[in-house]
């Protein structure tokens, strides 16, 4: 198992995340359910909020290289979404398609405006994929929990998105406004990550497997842990996307800090 996905995985669990979400919205009572974990959101908002991400995304990996994302009125062509089950669906699966032609067209090293700016993702269309696998996935799971089905999240996916989350809205050269501190997160799966949280930057080490020698210089002499939370990959991913709390996971420490974490915004 690897810690990040080659460009060809993220396409193809995008297309089988999609396919289950309207398998989950195909066999709901009524597309006036309400979706717990998006308040005020039924499966129609939730359907249309994905199809519309999927098609300004694919605007956005094809207009290339940018300062500043396309304007709403040029990438919402075709973005309002039918009403009728049969033709939303089938809107929804066109909205998926155009995302995965543009991210076949430009493949993983073209560059793209992304909202994670200076973070420790790239501005790709590689880390475009990356992180649409997350919202294909993390929105099917809020389909399933909405007909009270939640299945476990793909392991691969959710393996990958634990330190793709970490690296896309945590990791940079932001400043951390409280005391230092050193967040490790533990995937059952055999993997772990450490957020090192200072005023001075965020920054994130793959921490090596039990037994197996650190290649990291700063881990000759590592800092405290002051939390750590541990749980399978697709847990922490749940959390990290504050669809269950934190207590969902096993917390080992000063449990405020993540907390604090969930309420960050770095670019504040």
């Amino acid at each position: 198992m690897t810690t990040k996905l080659e460009f060809a995985d993220p396409l193809r669990l995008i297309e089988e995340r999609s396919v289950v979400f309207r398998d989950t919205v195909a066999s709901a009572p009524s597309l006036d359910v309400q979706v717990p974990t998006c308040p005020e959101w039924t499966l129609f908002d939730l359907v249309q909020h994905l199809g519309q991400v999927h098609r300004r995304w694919a605007t956005i990996v094809t207009t290339g290289p940018a300062d500043a994302p396309p304007t709403k009125s040029s990438s919402e062509g075709g973005a309002i979404a039918p009403r009728e089950r049969e033709a939303l669906l089938a809107w929804s699966a066109a909205s998926t398609q155009e995302l995965l032609s543009a991210l076949r067209a430009s493949g993983p090293d073209r560059g793209c405006w992304t909202w994670w700016g200076v973070s420790d993702s790239p501005q790709t269309s590689g880390a475009v994929a990356r992180h649409q696998v997350q919202e294909a996935m993390v929105h099917t799971y809020d389909a399933q929990i909405s007909l009270g089905t939640p299945q476990p999240l793909p392991v691969d996916a959710a393996f990958d998105g634990v330190g793709e989350f970490l690296s896309t809205c945590c990791v940079g050269p932001y400043r951390w406004p409280y005391e230092p501190a050193t967040v490790d997160y533990h995937a059952t799966e055999g993997r772990s990550w450490r957020l090192s949280l200072s005023a001075d930057g965020v920054r994130l080490t793959h921490l090596p497997r039990p037994g197996a020698p650190s290649t990291d210089p700063a881990d000759e002499a590592p800092d405290p842990v002051h939390v750590s939370a541990r749980g399978t990959a697709g847990e922490l991913v749940l959390v990290l996307y504050g669809r269950v709390p934190v207590d969902f996971v096993k917390v080992d420490g000063e449990k405020r800090i993540l907390d604090l974490l969930k309420d960050w915004d770095p670019n504040e």
